[in-house]
Parts: C-alpha cells; structure tokens; sequence
C-alpha cells in the first residue's frame, strides 16, 4: 500500500505582528493600500503542502511518497525527510531554480498575509508511479503544480486510485471547468469553509451539488471542528481537539489531512478518519512552523479519546 502526496514544497519565512491588520488599512482607501508592517519575530522553517502533509504521516508512522519538485537548495530539507523515513524518488529536482518560498505574517487575531515565491514548483513533478497498485493505494492532490492539479485527478481516476482533491491557495488560478473535472468522481474533496465558498462561487454550484460530485465533502471549520458530508446523505460534524494555547494556525490544515488519510488507510470511514484529522491538526496548533510538531501514539491516543473516546484498534503498530 502507497499512499502518494502530491502538492508544493516550499521554505517557509514565518513573521508575527504585535497588533492587528486592521487597525493600519483604511477601508476607503482600498484601491491604493500602501502598508507596512514591522514584525517582532521571523523564523524560516520547512514547508509546502506536499512537505507538510508528508511529515505528519511519517509522526504517524506511515511513509508516503511525495510527488513534488524542488529546486538546488533543497539538500537541507531533504535530509530532513530521509531521516522521517520519507522516500524521496518522488521529488524531481531541478538545478536552475530555487525551492518554493513563502512568506507569511500572522497577526494577534491570527490574520494571515502571504506572499508566495513559487520557484521549483513551476515545474510538474515528471514521476511516472512505477509501483501503482490501485487496489490498495490511496493519493491526495494537494495544491501545487498546476499541471500536476489538473492532470494527476484524471490520471487516478482511469487508474482506479481513490484520491482526495485538495485545491487550497490555488483555486484564484483553476478554472471552474478544472476545479468541476478534479472533483467529480473523487474520493473526497476537502477544503475549509471559505475555499468551498469560493469554489461555489467559481463554478455556480450549490454546496449540495458540490457535495454530489465527490463521495465525500470535507469541510473545516477552524476552531469550530469540521463537517463530514457523503453523497449518501450522511452528514457529520467533528468536533475540535482543544489545545492550551495557539502558537501558529499555518499548517494545522495539512495536518489535518494526514490524521484524515491515516485513518482512512487504517480502514475507517470518512466520518471516523475526520476525527483523527482533528487530533492532528491540534499538534500542529501548538507550534511555530508547519513541521515542528511531534507526535507520539501515547499522545495521540490521550487526546482522541479526551473528545471521541476510545481511540479503534490498529491505528499504531503498538
């Protein structure tokens, strides 16, 4: 069994701002914003949704191949992996670029500003699945690569692999005919709350008709939880896993998505896997940087079953 992630690899410049955004734009002044912002703290950490998504599986002992590029100075970052146990024959990379670059500052109520370098993941990823075996592999296309968005869900449908269609940062630039063709027919398509509306928005469909495109509709909902909807008309809501205290939101929803995949490869239904999601994601919550967290199967197990109960047999190997 594989499970393949798809999606961007990228470093991250990651900035606070001791106040908030809105006390320094002037909402009638709009069409000529010229702000600065001065930051009290810059870190720069491992990132990109393929990356971060791949480090929470690999803390939950699972070992998926990335389907990325990246660019010369990714050596740091790759070693990184290796040592998680992530194979790398996924990631394509390319001398002539630099690794994707994002920089995001977060202010006091947790706003985010970002300015993103895309760098390596211009290129699509060339991988060519040499052991593909759709009977019990699983895939998530995450954003990145647009030609790697736009053709990856085609090719696992004709290949008979389920996969989850996570569009993310990169709906602005998808049309509404390539957003509709990557989720029909998918396993999943899972996005927050403000993404689904702006994929109703894009394509103008209701969220009921999104909902019937793909089996199962995932939504989260920040410190609200998530909502789990199936073409079968389930409809669930996860409950949130409380933390003591916020440090950084960014990443929380990678984090997310490899809780939901661990569970779904461990045999649960989409509403049971969501739980695990939210457990994840709590880790993430806690720390500076989207690949800081740690994960230990006593932890894990102490805070699902704080909120769901037990936590079902076989999700760790001990």
């Amino acid at each position: 069994m594989s499970i393949y992630v798809s999606g961007s690899l990228a470093f991250d410049r990651i900035m606070t701002f001791p106040g908030n955004f809105q006390d320094h734009i002037l909402m009638d002044k709009l069409h000529m914003i010229n702000v600065s912002f001065m930051v009290d703290g810059m870190d720069e950490r491992r990132g990109g949704c393929a990356g971060n998504i791949a480090y929470s599986l690999a803390l939950l002992e699972e070992n998926p191949v990335i389907v990325a590029a990246a660019g010369r100075d990714f050596d740091s970052y790759a070693q990184t992996l290796a040592a998680h146990g992530l194979p790398l024959d996924g990631i394509r990379r390319a001398d002539e670029v630099f690794t994707a670059l994002c920089y995001i500052t977060t202010d006091l109520n947790s706003n985010q500003i970002t300015g993103f370098y895309p760098g390596a993941m211009t290129l699509p990823s060339l991988y060519d699945f040499p052991a593909l075996d759709p009977a019990k592999d699983i895939a998530i296309v995450s954003p990145g690569n647009l030609d790697d968005m736009r053709r990856l869900p085609r090719f696992y449908r004709e290949k008979g692999v389920p996969y989850i269609f996570d569009p993310g940062q990169q709906l602005p630039v998808l049309t509404a005919e390539e957003l509709l063709e990557a989720i029909e027919g998918s396993l999943a398509c899972i996005t927050n709350d403000y993404e689904l509306n702006m994929i109703c928005k894009a394509t103008g469909k209701s969220e009921d008709e999104i909902a019937a495109s793909t089996r199962w509709l995932v939504t989260t909902l920040g410190a609200e939880g998530a909502q789990v909807r199936g073409n079968r008309g389930e409809n669930v809501r996860i409950a949130p896993v409380p933390v003591e205290k916020v440090l950084d939101p960014t990443g929380a929803g990678d984090a997310h998505r490899a809780g939901l995949i661990k569970g779904l490869v461990s045999g649960l239904a989409m509403p049971e896997a969501a739980k695990l999601g939210s457990v994840s994601a709590s880790f993430a919550l806690e720390n500076l940087g989207t690949q800081e967290h740690v994960i230990t199967p006593a932890l894990f197990r102490q805070r699902y079953e704080a909120v769901f109960g037990p936590l079902p047999q076989g999700i760790f190997a001990a």
